[in-house]
């Protein structure tokens, strides 16, 4: 069983709902997803099967045993299967901060309810393990403006619009505003 050294052994919970450490048996459920979504990802084209397995072998795997991983990958559950994976990336130790990455099983994320109660849970999961697990001072994050649903759901849960980055990204063509969210300790 995979594990961070920077984590507390247990998952964090929340009803039928839990973030663990990823692990092997989801790294190929996680190459679909990411495949299925790309439009709502940094990923410019298709992961194959042996891009997957090589990125977690020389990225992920090395870093468990680290105290300050630059990225922080877990497995989203409810009732024990895997729903999602996200984490906390960009990590700068020095300053306790951490961009919050997402992404929902395509099936749930095509549904605006079950989208919006999955990530709801989420945030509150990560800001319980970004905060009260690891001591971190903010946390943020970077969505493209298409995504007005999801943007609603961070500042329903606490992420306050910082800025917007104007015609940030190119998605199909067409330049793309990113918003910049970030939620405070203090604030949580």
């Amino acid at each position: 069983m995979r594990h961070y050294a920077c984590l507390p052994p247990a998952p964090i919970e929340r009803g039928a709902y839990a973030l663990s450490t990823v692990q092997d048996s989801d790294v190929e459920l996680i190459r679909h997803w990411r495949n299925a979504q790309m439009d709502v990802l940094r990923q410019t084209s298709p992961i194959g099967f042996e891009q997957q397995q090589a990125y977690f072998a020389n990225s992920i795997w090395p870093t468990l045993e680290q105290a300050q991983p630059t990225n922080i990958l877990v497995t989203y559950h409810r009732d024990g299967r895997p729903i999602g994976y996200g984490g906390l990336v960009h990590v700068a130790w020095e300053h306790l901060r951490a961009e919050v990455s997402f992404l929902l099983a395509p099936e749930l994320a095509a549904d605006r309810a079950s989208y919006a109660e999955c990530f709801s849970v989420y945030l509150a999961l990560i800001k319980q393990l970004g905060f009260s697990a690891l001591g971190f001072q903010r946390l943020f994050t970077e969505t493209y403006a298409m995504r007005t649903d999801h943007i609603a759901i961070l500042e329903r849960n606490g992420f306050v619009r910082e800025g917007r980055m104007r015609r940030h990204v190119r998605i199909d063509g067409e330049f793309v505003d990113s918003l910049i969210h970030g939620c405070l300790r203090d604030n949580d």
